[in-house]
């Protein structure tokens, strides 16, 4: 299938904040949040710097061929075996578990992943990298992860099931989308295939956090993904010793408060956290807790232990605690050999709220890499534009501007009047002059005529135009609805649609031209055109 690839700057896109922006930019203010910068020679310091004990190595490694005792793909297989050599790293990103994969994001996110392995190792040829993908299997935000839009059709998972997300389980509310997915997709060419993969992955009874690290295997073992479920006691205890520090000492609060408050004087902050950034997570309830003087408390479960039973509580059952967005990527560095970070601008956002936190538990802090974006055009979107005589860029102005463009471009009559309203402007300068020869304090009042008559000049130019635009009502129609399909909800595309649609249409093929279309270290917004 043919594809071609238009690349734009993250900063003419209008959707990235400036705390990204700056990041992309390597913005003198932000440099004290983190550590390297996402270039080959911050690459290499990561690397050079890495600090990964042999036997948390042998730990992880340990993990993963029990993950992929079966199903593996020879690729997989092979990364599990290269994790236990001391060069190779990992290339991370992560997560929750979103049904379905939840936006088309998710799986730019993991193809960028793999991606920056595959290039990481053409460029370090003595070293070996692998992708991980980091599920946040225990997050509780249901409404986040519970629905999915497929061609504008929101799709809702009705359960009354609580708690953990990666812990509820497959019901028949939840086959009830396989169906409805199978009504819309159903008679695209692949869209048989992709059910039967869902299918597969979500059976009755079956964790979300299974299934998910099943259709994930699915869809990209062939490519080496390992994926991580976090929920597991022996990982857990890897982290231990931070739980315990974070139980006892409240300390990632007030490393995350002190750099908060640098960080606030010239970007907004993305995350507060609170005194003990911690869950318990037990059975289908991930709750709170909270400490008043020298015991802990759990009130939601009713739950009451002294700071001795707390710590004796996380040697015994290590599991039960659970990080929130301020530890969980201390958690993530922690039990494996990574170097670089890929995630989204919100994400990245808060990463650099946590260099002090990093700093304090001894644990290294990776290389952070904004994951890569694209907006999805075909060839009727293309045609339009074309139509138009619009470029590739000018779909992320809004659509006033646009149309206002269009009309400009397409009229044959001349709406801009640039040059007469600068012959006016010296007109009225050579009158001011002449003036102030005469009486200085008339030159104020024939500014203020100047001022008034150029805004009558400009409302007489804004009449003009609208009467031009009645011409293109046609036209004007189309830039709206091109505008809404691209742009649902005047948001990216990748931030609402799931990926089903593409992967009915186009089938595996779908992610190796996004594969290929991905850039790696390269940071730039990826307008990409799929040729039927």
């Amino acid at each position: 299938m043919r594809f071609s690839s238009t690349y734009i700057n993250y900063n003419e896109t209008g959707f990235f904040s400036k705390i990204i922006i700056d990041y992309l930019n390597q913005s003198k203010e932000l440099a004290a949040f983190y550590n390297y910068e996402n270039n080959l020679e911050g690459l290499q310091f990561a690397i050079d710097n890495r600090n990964f004990s042999t036997e948390t190595r042998k730990i992880i490694t340990t993990y993963f061929k029990n993950q992929y005792k079966e199903n593996a793909s020879t690729k997989q297989l092979e990364n599990i075996s290269l994790l236990e050599k001391e060069n190779c790293f990992s290339i991370t990103t992560a997560h929750q578990p979103n049904i379905f994969t939840g936006p088309l994001y998710v799986i730019y996110k993991i193809l960028h992943t793999i991606k920056m392995a595959e290039t990481l190792k053409q460029k370090f040829t003595d070293k070996h990298f692998v992708p991980v993908f980091f599920m946040g299997s225990e997050d509780a935000d249901f409404d986040e992860l519970g629905s999915i839009t497929i061609q504008g059709k929101k799709l809702q998972w009705n359960t009354k099931q609580s708690g953990a997300v990666g812990r509820m389980l497959v019901d028949d509310d939840f086959l009830k989308l396989i169906a409805e997915i199978k009504g819309q997709i159903g008679v695209d060419q692949y869209g048989m295939e992709l059910v039967a993969l869902f299918t597969s992955a979500y059976s009755k009874g079956k964790s979300i956090q299974q299934a998910t690290f099943e259709l994930l295997n699915l869809l990209f073992a062939k490519y080496g993904l390992l994926v991580l479920v976090p929920d597991d006691k022996v990982l857990k205890q890897i982290f231990s010793s931070t739980i315990k520090k974070e139980i006892t000492t409240s300390f990632s609060h007030q490393l995350v408060e002190q750099t908060n408050q640098d960080l606030s004087k010239h970007y907004k902050t993305q995350a507060t956290g609170r005194d003990i950034n911690l869950f318990y997570l037990i059975d289908d309830k991930r709750e709170r807790i909270e400490r008043i003087g020298d015991e802990f408390f759990v009130a939601a479960l009713q739950l009451k232990l002294s700071l001795t039973e707390m710590l004796n509580e996380i040697d015994q059952h290590p599991e039960r605690f659970s990080p929130n967005v301020i530890l969980r990527p201390v958690f993530q560095e922690t039990i494996l050999p990574n170097i670089a970070f890929i995630g989204g601008g919100g994400e990245l956002a808060y990463w650099m709220q946590l260099k002090k936190v990093f700093i304090e538990v001894g644990i290294d802090y990776p290389v952070l890499v904004l994951r890569n974006s694209f907006l999805l055009l075909n060839q009727k979107h293309k045609s339009t534009l074309d139509k138009l005589k619009l470029e590739v860029k000018d779909l992320f102005k809004d659509s006033d501007t646009i149309i206002k463009q269009m009309v400009i471009s397409k009229s044959n009559q001349s709406l801009k009047y640039a040059e007469e309203i600068q012959v006016f402007k010296n007109g009225f300068q050579h009158l001011k002059t002449h003036a102030a020869s005469i009486d200085k304090s008339l030159v104020e009042h024939i500014t203020a005529l100047e001022t008034q008559s150029l805004k009558k000049i400009e409302a007489a130019e804004k009449k003009l135009l609208r009467a031009e635009k009645r011409k293109f009502v046609n036209e004007q129609n189309q830039i709206v609805a091109l505008k809404s399909q691209l742009f649902p909800n005047n948001s990216l595309q990748e931030r609402i649609e799931n990926f089903s649609s593409f992967y009915a249409k186009y089938g595996a093929a779908f992610f190796n031209i996004l594969l290929e279309s991905n850039l790696s270290i390269e940071q730039q917004f990826t307008v990409l055109l799929l040729n039927d």
